[in-house]
């Protein structure tokens, strides 16, 4: 593993850990920006689902269902070449950082807005109405805020885990099932912890109503899960490539892992 501790492009450090730094930054960059784009609500279908899905009707999703999934496919990758420890720092990284970001919002809606805040280009000449947009837009009620944060530990901490469980059952074959495995699994916990927490403890709505939500966001974060699988194979090839790892299509465990780390 010559290249696996060589310096990392101008940073003086091992290009593994230059590559683990990488991924946990765009991880946390991910993580943030899903939080801060989530209160966007999009409809999926506006003329209703294609007759070969059932021909359901149009689904109002939010808008960090496009990026979430990321997160996901950035854990399976540090679990696949720097395993299960790696993979947790990352998790706990990105929750800190969710909070950091928590933190400065509030900081910016508190501070009084200035009579030079205004925008003429969409018509708003008023620092109090460029107030409210602002607020408008990062405003995380506190039980959805709540309900995301707590499924996304929970979710991110059982993929992981999930993850190297199917790794021991496949005998380190087949990385699609421990990919989709894992990722699956925790998508349906995360989407049944946030839906089942806000839109019945907060909005009030039936568990019917709440069941038909969750299918169908459930649904979407299969496919995207499914879509992300070549992502995972071409990752792991280039890392292996940069850092000099073995090529192997069924590896004991990952190569930067605690026990195989000299």
């Amino acid at each position: 593993m010559a290249l696996a501790t060589e310096a990392g492009p101008g940073q003086g450090m091992p290009r593994s850990e230059a590559a683990y730094v990488w991924i946990v930054a765009m991880f946390a960059v991910v993580l943030v920006l899903t939080n801060i784009v989530g209160v966007k609500l999009f409809v999926l279908f506006p003329e209703g689902g294609p007759a070969w899905l059932g021909g359901f009707g149009p689904v109002t999703l939010t808008t960090g269902i496009v990026t979430y999934p990321l997160t996901f496919l950035a854990t399976d990758v540090v679990s696949e070449i720097w395993g299960k420890k790696r993979a947790h720092l990352m998790v706990v990284l990105g929750f800190v950082m969710s909070l950091l970001m928590l933190g400065v919002i509030i900081v910016a809606r508190a501070l009084p807005p200035s009579p030079f805040w205004v925008n003429p280009d969409m018509g708003i000449d008023d620092p109090a109405a460029m107030q409210h947009a602002f607020d408008v837009s990062f405003t995380y009620p506190g039980l959805l805020l709540f309900a995301s944060m707590s499924a996304y530990l929970v979710a991110q901490l059982f993929d992981v885990r999930l993850y190297h469980f199917w790794w021991k059952v496949t005998g380190g074959r087949h990385m699609w099932v421990r990919n989709n495995g894992s990722t699956m699994i925790s998508q349906l916990l995360d989407t049944a912890i946030v839906n089942s927490i806000y839109l019945r403890w907060g909005l009030g709505m039936e568990w019917d109503v709440i069941l038909s939500i969750c299918v169908a966001v459930y649904l979407c974060k299969v496919g995207l899960a499914l879509l992300d699988t070549p992502l995972i194979y071409l990752a792991r090839r280039l890392l292996r490539d940069y850092l000099d790892l073995p090529q192997t299509s069924a590896p004991a465990a990952a190569p930067l892992g605690p026990s195989t780390r000299k």
